[in-house]
């Protein structure tokens, strides 16, 4: 009995022992303030402290750090990229090529990457004025390290270790991220930021990550599952979905599509698409009504082909071969008062004349 008194009191003081030494540690923590509440569907990163302009070269060590954390990491594109061997080059936050110089490579080899898309960073390589980051396996299919090991059979042929390469079309691209002069000293949430313009990595999923490129007022549209008239295919693909039926027609010399969308006893929209923008859009409701829409509610920007003219004119090298005279001025060029090139002018008379049939006495003559 005198046993079972003494293991409860060993029991009691070791409980109040634990009580006394809690009160202690949580007197001795010092109160702190509750963290900021954090915004929801807040896309856009936070600020951070720029990157001085005096800042060292990036340090052996920062290298590895960058390349560990941003390869095989998955992203989403706020812009389009172009299939094939260019990319696009992001510098001072201005992407390039863009406008007509975009358009055309789009036309010419495909997009590989949409707006929204989401994207592997397959291959980091930090080089020194600019960091190169290869998306989607990049626009060159690269061998594994197994790939390039042969070993001799035994009539001393060499024969590939691993026999599974297969020729394959790479459908990737590539960022290149260039600096002044060399690439600086800086972390991988500041290298995140300067890459904003063109990549996000702070969406969840594609569809948040599309909303962010689009204008408000299509954003909003694209919400409601409104159709506007001057959205892109795109834009429309978000809004609705995929059409359950296509029409393909021709109205005078302009050949258009309608994208159908419902099913009566519900309302049925017939949106028209002319190229790659909406044009019309026609509501039927379940009463009869007809509601038609051809009045642009949304103008998206669209490149510029003269802007576009005069800024590949003023990037021209200035030693670039002309026929202008040293001095002479685009604008000061002499030009027809009626606005048509004259015909060059007739060869003069004294050029000694080829006959038609000549024989040998007459080219020795034409030659003299």
């Amino acid at each position: 009995m005198r046993g079972v008194h003494l293991v409860a009191f060993l029991i009691g003081s070791c409980l109040c022992y634990g009580a006394i030494v809690c009160d202690a540690q949580q007197a001795s923590v010092p109160q702190t303030q509750p963290a900021a509440p954090v915004a929801e569907n807040s896309t856009q990163p936070a600020h951070l402290a720029p990157i001085p302009a005096n800042a060292p070269h990036m340090s052996r060590q920062t290298r590895f750090e960058i390349i560990r954390d941003f390869e095989t990491q998955i992203v989403y594109s706020r812009t389009v990229f172009p299939m094939g061997s260019k990319g696009l080059i992001l510098k001072d936050k201005t992407v390039s090529p863009s406008g007509q110089q975009l358009q055309q490579l789009l036309a010419l080899w495909g997009p590989s990457i949409k707006p929204g898309d989401p994207a592997q960073i397959s291959y980091v390589r930090i080089k020194e004025d600019h960091i190169h980051f290869d998306l989607n396996g990049g626009p060159i299919r690269r061998k594994k390290w197994y790939q390039h090991i042969q070993v001799s059979g035994a009539n001393g042929t060499p024969v590939p270790l691993s026999n599974d390469e297969q020729v394959q079309n790479p459908h990737g691209s590539y960022l290149d991220v260039y600096f002044d002069k060399y690439v600086p000293e800086m972390n991988a949430a500041q290298l995140r930021d300067l890459l904003y313009p063109v990549l996000d990595f702070t969406s969840h999923n594609k569809e948040e990550a599309y909303l962010d490129t689009v204008p408000p007022k299509v954003k909003e549209a694209i919400k409601a599952h409104h159709v506007l008239v001057g959205m892109n295919t795109e834009m429309v693909l978000h809004a609705m979905g995929k059409p359950p039926r296509k029409v393909r027609e021709k109205e005078g010399d302009v050949d258009y599509e309608e994208w159908i969308y419902g099913q009566a006893p519900q309302d049925v929209d017939f949106v028209r698409i002319v190229g790659d923008e909406v044009v019309r859009v026609e509501t039927m409701k379940v009463g009869g009504q007809k509601i038609v829409r051809t009045e642009k509610e949304v103008i998206l920007q669209k490149p510029d082909k003269d802007q576009e003219a005069k800024k590949q004119d003023e990037e021209r090298p200035a030693n670039a071969p002309s026929l202008r005279r040293p001095g002479e001025d685009q604008e000061n060029v002499p030009k027809p008062a009626d606005g048509v090139t004259p015909a060059p002018p007739a060869p003069p008379p004294t050029v000694p004349q080829v006959p038609e049939n000549p024989g040998p006495g007459d080219i020795v003559a034409n030659h003299r």
